[in-house]
């Protein structure tokens, strides 16, 4: 199976059988054992049944491998392929099967229902990333916790931004909002990393109006310049953009001026007993002050029991979502009577 590398498009194949090589610039020597034949050039060549038994061999030299700054290749002829630093070939072995489906983009969203607190009404839904391989179902946070590992968390963010603009066809009607999460840090230049997307909303006839990208792990974020221009290039297609997860951290007059989005997600740690949590409810009513300072919508998410939304929406959020509202599935749901939740 080959792949192109999410970053970068340098090729490689998987072979489950041939010959593994190792090199490295000052010819040093490896402690290994079994068939194994070392050119003059300092080349290591190792004949294998398995890529299990690639994985174990160099798992048990790792530590040399990696602070002697050694290479890795493979391939099913004598020949190496393209090498790769020890450290990332062992992560593109050890995870192989998920870099299989981030490459062979087998995903489906499911989606969690928000309201307007105003009414009660359908506002929308977040799409939130699912594998869709059959039995082999793959927890998400493991998922792009494999897709940093290899190189590929560009390719999965891009993919999943894929699968939830093409999860409304057919269930989630025209003025209905679709929230879909995105990694910064994997558009390196929102110009060009962004017209995939632009082209998938095209081809699904999205208006551009009716989604909301959503920034993941809004605190983590440290090159908020590189943020901004990558929220001002969805704007200027028409989209809108809101922060995920937020707290004090980022719940300042000066960083929501700069970044402008036009929604903020609050984490769920303060809207948890917010009904009776005084430091929670003396955060909501701040962001509350300063998204309305600053004409910003905010929606509160994790809403788990009556008395946390009944208070959201005594203090005047706009929106919310959570398990007490609804929890995420495969199909849009049916339209929200008010008396569900007063």
């Amino acid at each position: 199976m080959q792949y192109a590398c999410a970053n970068c498009g340098i090729e490689m194949e998987y072979h489950e059988a041939g010959y593994l090589f190792l090199h490295n610039e000052k010819r040093l020597n490896l402690p290994l054992t079994g068939s194994v034949d070392k050119t003059e050039e300092g080349l290591y060549v190792l004949p294998y049944d398995n890529l299990d038994e690639v994985y174990g061999k160099l798992s048990e030299i790792e530590t040399v491998l990696v602070e002697e700054e050694w290479t890795c290749s493979f391939n099913c002829s004598e020949k190496p392929g393209p090498f790769r630093p020890a450290e990332e070939f062992l992560q593109l072995i050890k995870y192989r099967e998920m870099v299989k489906l981030i490459q062979g983009g087998q995903f489906t969203s499911h989606l969690q229902p928000i309201i307007d607190l105003s009414d009660f009404s359908l506002f929308g839904y977040e799409s939130l990333l699912r594998s869709n391989s059959g039995h082999n179902r793959i927890n998400p946070g493991e998922l792009f916790e494999a897709a940093s590992r290899t190189g590929f968390h560009s390719m999965l963010d891009q993919k999943a931004r894929k699968s939830a603009i093409e999860s409304r066809q057919g269930q989630v009607e025209p003025g209905t909002k679709s929230f879909i999460n995105f990694l910064p840090s994997t558009i390196y230049n929102p110009e060009f990393c962004l017209r995939h997307t632009f082209k998938i909303v095209n081809e699904c006839n999205v208006d551009p109006k009716d989604l909301v990208f959503e920034v993941v792990e809004t605190e983590k974020i440290e090159d908020v310049e590189h943020l901004r221009s990558v929220l001002d290039v969805y704007k200027r297609e028409g989209m809108k953009v809101a922060l995920d997860d937020v707290g004090s951290g980022f719940a300042t007059v000066e960083m929501l001026s700069l970044l402008q989005p036009d929604y903020v997600k609050i984490d769920r740690s303060f809207i948890n007993h917010c009904d009776s949590d005084e430091d929670n409810q003396e955060f909501l009513r701040e962001v509350m002050k300063i998204a309305g300072e600053l004409d910003i919508l905010v929606l509160a998410e994790g809403i788990e029991r009556k008395e946390e939304l009944l208070f959201c929406k005594e203090i005047g959020i706009h929106y919310a979502q959570g398990y007490f509202i609804g929890k995420p599935q495969e199909e849009a749901m049916e339209p929200f009577e008010e008396t569900l939740f007063v």
